[in-house]
């Protein structure tokens, strides 16, 4: 059978089905629990020969006193060539809420430079609701891969950058959270993290990129993207601790944007280093 090659960064669960026997084929679970709703516990069943893909300790730099840390080329690529992965493989990634932490793990293999990756839209949510088959989650043994991972450090963005952006406009902004975390109309989810926005940035809440579990039209999530930024803007997606934003740079890959960086500390960085 030919080895896979995918061309866009999402597919559906027909596609992910009709595919399952592909040689080079990994599918990855990146699941974890939601900040904003941690009693919401994650599924016990997977599709079948998934790889639990670890985000928030194998694929963080967890030394680091922010959640969710981008980790440097050695530890990827490590705990990568632990799930199996090669430098040719093809790499469907879902998570059990739809469209959530999947986006940020298609994100950091774009950012260690494997595009051969895609996020499942509508995950496991969809799949379940199609009829495919799951299994309860196990762990297999897996043989070593070979991947290799080479940052591409464009597509990640750090305080110091964001702060210069925000001053200078340079970029456009644009925050995932919900509109009321945006505004300081409720909380934050973190404790003792104080409300606010970085200065300058916009709104988008990433949730209004899906309908139900499946990414919206692209007609229509072209349109609210227009509202906030030109194809030709320089952009910078932020969120609570940079997994939603993701989604947003997903929507953005889809409609053709290039230049999509996200900032990795997000608000949970932001919020705590400034204080006003």
């Amino acid at each position: 059978m030919s080895k896979l090659l995918i061309k866009n960064p999402t597919v559906s669960v027909e596609w992910l089905f009709s595919h399952l026997n592909a040689d080079n084929l990994v599918i990855l679970d990146g699941s974890i629990k939601k900040v904003v709703n941690p009693s919401l516990a994650v599924s016990e069943v997977q599709i079948p020969n998934a790889r639990f893909f670890d985000l928030k300790d194998a694929f963080s730099d967890t030394s680091a006193p922010f959640p969710t840390t981008f980790p440097s080329e050695e530890q990827f690529t490590k705990e990568a060539q632990k799930l199996g992965i090669n430098k040719d493989s093809a790499i469907v990634v879902y998570d059990d809420k739809g469209i959530y932490s999947s986006a940020r793990v298609w994100w950091l293999f774009k950012a260690m430079g494997h595009d051969n990756v895609a996020v499942l839209d509508g995950g496991l949510p969809e799949w379940i609701k199609s009829g495919y088959k799951t299994e309860i989650k196990t762990s297999k043994p897996i043989k070593k891969g070979d991947f290799v991972g080479k940052c591409k450090p464009e597509l990640m963005t750090f305080f110091d950058d964001v702060k210069i952006a925000s001053k200078t406009k340079s970029h456009t902004i644009i925050d995932a959270r919900s509109e009321a975390r945006f505004k300081s109309l409720e909380p934050e989810p973190r404790a003792g993290l104080r409300m606010g926005t970085i200065p300058n940035s916009m709104n988008l809440p990433y949730e209004d990129l899906l309908n139900d579990n499946l990414l919206i039209p692209k007609q229509t999530m072209e349109s609210k993207f227009h509202m906030l930024a030109n194809k030709e803007d320089k952009l910078i997606f932020s969120c609570g601790s940079g997994i939603t934003a993701c989604v947003l740079a997903l929507g953005a890959t889809i409609l053709g944007y290039e230049n999509i960086s996200v900032y990795d500390g997000s608000w949970t960085e932001w919020g705590s280093l400034v204080k006003d």
